[in-house]
């Protein structure tokens, strides 16, 4: 058994250290990544190492909409064995040590040290660069020791995060979408309903984008990436032009600006309202019919202005968009080569 998708990056694919366990449907492992021995992939799961390298020991268990990445310029990603994965949960250019649980809607961040006999709760986020030591249970945001854990509870609240795992949703077939050339639309992902791509646009593996109700407008040199879910059930969502929707984010029936981030595990409620040039940081969360003011970095939950959208940020969010306009590129070439 293989995944559903899988792509070399400069002309490096995935290696596997044996057949995994299992792969679920539209799994994607991509680039310089290698796998241990007994790995279990969910449904709808991607590794992507694409710029720097993901290695994971044996025994890993990535849930369904899970995602594993780097950080193109700078960071790969580590772990180690015995570490299993929730569902829709994050592990993001980081180092994470042996006997590790990560809860569902867990995500750690670029940078981030965790280390061996840890489990971090379900909902939790680890910020960049911070470390956990080991033999700890971890909660909250930014996440935080709880009290010390055994290597015994370990290996049962691992065994109960698989058991509870079940099986993923099933997303139904995308409806015939026509992009123009430039555009890049993964085979993984599921799109319905009336969707607008602008040019240079990118919609990333596994993503889902129902738009069966309200349209989805998506503005040019806009990215939404691995394992984003936008569904309108309303006036829809509208996404300017150069704008990161990060991985494994979740919007419905809002409005987002132009040159803006939506960091990675965000949560838009409906009737969000995010201005030009914002920042969202990751695992942040809106009320309904919030509005997000231009010029600032948000976060929290519910969201307020933690910062000011300074130079520095304002670059990194240029370059992460320049980065997926090539990404797209790139992709979409691999992708039409299997066909």
């Amino acid at each position: 058994m293989s995944p559903d998708l899988i792509l070399p990056h400069g002309d490096i694919l995935p290696v596997f250290a044996s057949r995994p366990v299992w792969c679920g449907r539209r799994s994607t492992v991509i680039g310089q990544a290698r796998i241990g021995a007994q790995a279990w992939l969910g449904d709808d799961s991607v590794i992507r190492a694409d710029g720097q390298e993901v290695i994971l020991g044996d025994r890993f268990w990535l849930g369904h909409r899970s995602t594993v990445h780097i950080a193109t310029l700078d960071l790969g990603t580590r772990v180690g064995d015995r570490v299993s994965v929730g569902r829709n949960a994050v592990v993001h250019a980081c180092t994470v040590g042996s006997d590790v649980v990560i809860e569902d809607e867990a995500v750690i961040l670029d940078g981030a040290t965790v280390g061996d006999r840890i489990v971090l709760e379900a909902g939790a986020t680890v910020f960049p660069r911070a470390s956990l030591p080991s033999g700890f249970v971890y909660a909250g945001t930014p996440a935080r020791p709880v009290r010390p854990i055994s290597l015994d509870e370990v290996t049962d609240r691992a065994e109960r995060l698989r058991e509870a795992a079940g099986e993923g949703g099933a997303e139904a077939p995308s409806d015939p979408l026509e992009v123009e050339e430039s555009v890049f639309v993964a085979r993984t992902a599921s799109l319905r309903g009336r969707i607008l791509l602008g040019e240079n646009a990118t919609v990333l593996f596994s993503c889902a984008l129902d738009a069966e109700v309200g349209p989805i407008v998506v503005g040019a040199r806009s990215n939404i990436q691995d394992n984003t879910v936008i569904r309108t059930r309303g006036e829809g969502v509208v996404i300017g032009r150069e704008t990161t929707i990060a991985h494994n984010v979740r919007m419905a029936d809002c409005r987002i600006g132009a040159r803006s981030l939506i960091g990675i595990g965000c949560t838009l409620a409906p009737g969000t309202v995010v201005a030009d040039d914002v920042m969202v940081a990751a695992g942040a969360t809106t009320d309904p019919g919030q509005l997000l003011e231009g010029g600032h970095l948000w976060g929290g939950r519910p969201a307020r202005i933690i910062g000011a959208l300074d130079d520095g940020k304002r670059a990194l969010m240029a370059r992460i968009v320049d980065g997926y306009v090539s990404h797209g590129r790139d992709f979409r070439a691999l992708q039409d080569g299997l066909s």
